[in-house]
């Protein structure tokens, strides 16, 4: 691992290192009476403590969730005591989120502090302590690959987040992908810029990559195109998984300070988190001169599971095509395939080794997300003749406007390619005449200034670009957009604002 922290400060682990570090902290989780079946969450910034503690926790056959740092204390309860959560690491500047609400989680017996001291009456021990006092050696224990291993929570536009849960098996979806998908070889130097409190973060900032040998560069700071292109460039990256966010936000920036890095080792750009806009596509293509492959997965799927990739044509604005032995579908609410071209529920027929095995304490929703032998993602899209997925929306967030369904992704995608608009979020508000019309949050690019000469280029873009149906019948600009901690922008939150309702679970808005 080459860790940068925020200031610039270089550190390498070998994989020696990353192993003795991971051993100290399994040892450590096992004096404190740790061990296999029970919860333990990280709840960390990104440091190199994050992924020694990730590695230790599964060790001890632990089931490891990972939490966002900026988590308010409603965020940590729902989750920590819905888990029953046992343990937990973090630092003092968080900690005190903590002992806000550890009189409501009877299960935690002990919190581990990074940077404080032991404090037994609180429950708490140093961190530095522990792992000064604990061998260098571990000696797992062999174990079935359904033993439960990692644990993410998702949140939905109503009810609490629900705890997806995967097993150890996952790794070897994990690592085909990574191989198979992102091309990761021996030598290559690899970049993902996801947070750990993702499931890209895990399946793709640790455990693929790390289990195919490969060197990790990982960045201690946040967005900053000056030091994202410095990071590309002197440590010759090769392999770069970011999100459509992240690419935009770049795409917002002045090109001058883009162009002229030398990119000659950055062999493939790839995007996951939400639908690539094939806008995105372009102007990667015309600044850094590479392709960007969108990959397909969700917390639930564990591992990459449809992308474009190197190897096949890439079809901008398609999600890809299947990875290999994995059976995805288009299917009615009654398990019926669709014709090629009609849209309908996207499905994967269930079995795959990263396939999580469990919604924590919630069977019955577990149930009810397979059907006919299929998982329903909760996805909407269409499959070409050539085998390509084209991703619609998610279920409920498509726009039925005159009996005609739009895709919101379409009419961001068509706002994308208009000169003045950085961002944009479409949703769907009940009318009386169309039942539902089309109103599209446009963010703009430092410069430009909303006006009905703007409005105006913007909706007869979209009607020539998608369909005089998907044309926009109110656009609101804004100054930004929600979106949760993996970049993806919130249309739910959206479309709680436009009609004054409760937004639901805001846990992973990014504030």
């Amino acid at each position: 691992m080459r860790w940068i922290d925020a200031a610039g400060v270089r550190t390498d682990y070998s994989f020696a290192a990353l192993d003795q570090e991971s051993s100290r902290f399994a040892n450590a989780l096992g004096a404190l009476g740790i061990g296999a079946g029970d919860v333990f969450f990280t709840f960390l910034p990104k440091v190199p403590e994050q992924f020694f503690s990730f590695l230790g926790a599964l060790k001890v056959q632990a089931i490891c969730g990972t939490l966002f740092a900026n988590f308010g204390e409603d965020a940590l309860l729902d989750r920590l005591a819905d888990a029953r959560a046992v343990g937990i690491i973090t630092r003092k500047s968080l900690y005190k989120k903590i002992v806000r609400i550890r009189p409501q989680l009877p299960a935690l017996k002990v919190v581990i502090l990074l940077d404080g001291a032991d404090d037994p009456a609180a429950g708490v021990v140093s961190y530095r302590r522990i792992m000064a006092e604990a061998a260098t050696e571990y000696q797992p224990t062999p174990i079935d690959i359904a033993t439960p291993s990692v644990l993410h929570y998702t949140s939905g536009s109503t009810g609490k987040p629900k705890g997806v849960l995967h097993c150890h098996g996952s790794l070897l979806s994990q690592q085909a992908t990574a191989r198979d998908v992102l091309g990761l070889v021996d030598d290559d130097i690899y970049w993902c810029t996801a947070d750990q409190g993702w499931v890209t973060g895990t399946s793709y900032g640790i455990i693929g990559p790390w289990s195919l040998g490969i060197t990790q560069v990982h960045y201690g700071g946040g967005y900053d195109a000056r030091i994202w292109m410095q990071l590309l460039v002197q440590e010759r990256i090769t392999v770069w998984y970011s999100a459509p966010t992240a690419l935009r936000m770049l795409m917002r920036e002045e090109e001058s300070l883009l162009r002229g890095h030398d990119l000659t080792e950055l062999r493939a750009i790839y995007s996951v988190g939400e639908p690539l806009n094939p806008e995105v596509i372009s102007w990667a293509r015309r600044v850094l001169q590479r392709n960007v492959y969108d990959t397909w997965f969700q917390t639930e799927t564990g591992a990459i599971m449809i992308s474009n990739r190197p190897g096949i044509e890439l079809k901008p604005g398609s999600m890809g095509r299947p990875y290999n032995g994995i059976e995805a579908a288009i299917l009615d609410d009654e398990g019926l395939e669709l014709p090629i071209g009609e849209q309908g529920n996207l499905c994967l027929k269930a079995g795959w080794p990263s396939m999580f095995i469990a919604y924590l304490h919630n069977p019955s929703a577990y149930a009810a997300k397979f059907k006919h032998g299929y998982y329903y993602t909760g996805d909407t899209a269409r499959r070409d003749g050539d085998g390509y997925y084209w991703f619609v929306g998610r279920s409920d967030d498509i726009i039925n406007t005159a009996g005609h369904l739009i895709s919101p992704f379409e009419v961001e995608s068509a706002l994308l390619e208009v000169e003045e608009v950085a961002e944009s979020g479409v949703i769907g508000a009940p009318d009386a005449l169309l039942f539902e019309k089309v109103v599209a949050y446009v963010h703009l690019h430092d410069g430009y200034a909303a006006t009905k000469a703007l409005e105006l280029k913007i909706r007869l873009h979209v009607s020539n670009r998608a369909s005089s149906i998907a044309t926009p019948q109110e656009i609101i600009f804004c100054h930004s957009l929600p979106k949760n901690k993996s970049g993806k922008i919130m249309r739910r939150v959206l479309k709680a604002r436009y009609l004054g309702l409760d937004a639901g679970d805001l846990s992973t808005l990014d504030e």
